[in-house]
């Protein structure tokens, strides 16, 4: 038999993880994690939600600001 993955809101995902919904929103523009989009609804798998927050690819969580650099 198959295992049917459970899905959660990205306010589900952020009250479950600690992480702000604006984080989790931005893995999901980025397609950095599993989601499906139901109309306005993102929908994350959170099994690999976890799985990504335990063993994230190599620069996967830099953010916009660790890109910006002091000029002068």
């Amino acid at each position: 038999m198959f295992e049917i993955p459970q899905m959660v809101t990205i306010a589900e995902a952020a009250r479950i993880t600690g992480l702000a919904k604006h984080f989790i929103r931005q893995l999901c523009l980025t397609n950095k994690i599993v989601f499906v989009k139901a109309g306005n609804r993102y929908l994350i798998n959170l099994d690999r939600l976890i799985d990504f927050l335990n063993d994230p690819p190599k620069n996967a969580l830099e953010t916009e600001q660790s890109i910006i650099k002091k000029i002068g």
